[in-house]
């Protein structure tokens, strides 16, 4: 089954979040993942209100997500991004 990351993140610092935009895709080029949605126009309907951003990242399997993520690779985008935007991240298996 797939796995799916889906994250919300608002930005306090563009200019060292884009620095992590750079390079994150790489990481997750190389473990597979494809984006379904990346950022654009979202309405909160429940819940807290709705992030700056969005993003949903498919990948083959929930092991690759989960690979993806604790390598070397997402690692060091991860570290671009800290200080820069407040996300929260969950990897979830698909059906």
């Amino acid at each position: 089954m797939k796995g799916y990351w889906i994250a919300h993140v608002d930005i306090t610092d563009p200019e060292q979040y884009s620095l992590y935009t750079q390079r994150g895709p790489a990481a997750f080029a190389l473990y597979g993942g494809r984006f379904l949605a990346r950022g654009g126009p979202s309405e909160s309907l429940e819940g807290r209100p709705t992030p700056q951003r969005s993003v949903i990242i498919e990948f083959e399997s929930y092991d690759q997500a989960v690979a993806c993520y604790n390598s070397p690779e997402y690692q060091a985008a991860l570290a671009l991004r800290k200080g820069a935007a407040q996300a929260d991240i969950i990897i979830v298996q698909g059906v």
